[in-house]
């Protein structure tokens, strides 16, 4: 006699091969949506963080080299710790990349903008 399985997520009774685990897609769907949930959550924040970021310093930066304060950084949601890259020049200035725009911190809060030519 064969033993009675169930599914892990809605409890239905488990029919077809003896190797199913999940009654229906959707539950398999559910089961492994709900597990990764949590393990990539905070993978998925940074990368909207650095998707914001991109977008942000895009749009300031429509000629390719433009200079900004760092409160209007801010107020458009900037996040100063998510960066992708730091480039640093032969005259020891280090800029900070997301993707391919980069900022450069100045005097007076100001930072520069640039599109990075890869």
């Amino acid at each position: 006699m064969t033993e009675k399985r169930t599914c892990p997520v809605c409890g239905d009774s488990i029919i077809g091969r003896v190797d199913k685990k999940f009654c229906s897609d959707q539950c398999r769907n559910t089961f492994n949506n709900e597990r990764y949930s949590t393990s990539n959550a905070r993978v998925l924040k940074i990368n909207r963080q650095l998707k914001k970021n991109y977008a942000i310093l895009k749009s300031l930066n429509t000629t390719g080299k433009t200079k900004v304060k760092r409160s209007k950084l801010l107020h458009e949601g900037f996040d100063f710790e998510l960066i992708t890259g730091i480039y640093e020049t032969q005259k020891g200035n280090t800029y900070r990349l997301c993707y391919d725009q980069g900022y450069l911190p100045l005097d007076d809060d100001y930072y520069l903008l640039i599109k990075w030519e890869l």
